[in-house]
């Protein structure tokens, strides 16, 4: 049996499976979905058209509206049926035609999306994907599998993210652009391939970054890119000048951290 909270509207063209757990106030409208192991938590909407499937828990106040999947399958040959999951937090907005998928063996089986965060219309997450929080992802924006991006990204309509990549915090992904290489932190990376233009100077002042920080920002990508050897030789060389400054430290940091793919730079779009 199902578990319907008491405060629950479900509209009675909606299609509650067996063994769904249905939080208080939650909102189900017509022709929606839900799957026998999901967990709405409470406040949730599903406006009308939606589908919500696997073993996937969604956050308080989340919207879906029509026509998104939320939960599907892997879309990987290496998918034999095993069952994952898909984690979605608080106060996401998951507009018409998204579509989420759970993890897969392979690569831990979890997909994992934060809270407040904004996903226009027909954008994907792909199996094993591990989202931050208030983040944009603009229409047709497509994660491939295993795509880690830190909070307060924007990634703009129709990018696409090639599979293991890292996008760092508060980068800014330009439309149409093809993200083949790791993102710092407070990137602009736009084209196709994807070129580092520089850093993202709106965002940072938007979350309250003084001018003075972000020149030291400047300063240091400038050492880390036009420097005599490799990004990241130059990067780990500016550890002790650069310590004071946060910023400056976190695409440091990120930089030196492990990944499957290259970095990318203002030099044909990758380092």
């Amino acid at each position: 049996m199902s578990t319907v909270a008491s405060t629950a509207r479900i509209h009675p063209m909606a299609v509650i499976d067996d063994g769904a757990v249905i939080g208080e106030g939650v909102s189900i409208g017509p022709f929606c979905h839900v799957g026998p192991k999901v967990v709405l938590g409470d406040g949730v909407e599903l406006v009308s058209h939606a589908v919500v499937t696997g073993r996937t828990d969604i956050g308080k106040a989340c919207r879906i509206f029509p026509g998104a999947v939320v939960g599907g399958e892997p879309q990987s040959v290496h998918h034999a049926g095993e069952e994952t999951t898909l984690s979605v937090g608080d106060n996401c907005v998951i507009r018409e035609g998204v579509t989420m998928n759970t993890g897969t063996v392979g690569g831990g089986g979890k997909t994992v999306v934060g809270s407040n965060n904004l996903f226009l219309a027909n954008s994907h997450v792909a199996h094993d994907c591990q989202l931050g929080n208030h983040i944009i992802m603009s229409n047709n924006v497509m994660l491939a599998g295993h795509v880690v991006v830190a909070d307060r990204v924007i990634l703009g309509g129709g990018s696409a993210v090639h599979q293991f990549t890292r996008i760092g915090r508060h980068a800014f992904i330009g439309g149409l652009a093809a993200v083949s290489y790791d993102v710092i932190p407070y990137g602009l990376l736009n084209g196709n391939p994807g070129v580092l233009g520089g850093l993202n100077v709106v965002g940072m002042a938007r979350a309250g970054v003084e001018r003075s920080v972000i020149h030291i920002v400047r300063r240091a990508f400038k050492k880390i890119f036009d420097g005599e050897g490799s990004a990241r030789t130059n990067a780990a060389g500016l550890r002790e000048e650069f310590a004071e400054c946060s910023q400056a430290m976190e695409i440091l940091d990120f930089i030196a951290a492990d990944s499957d793919r290259a970095l990318s730079s203002p030099f044909r779009g990758k380092s």
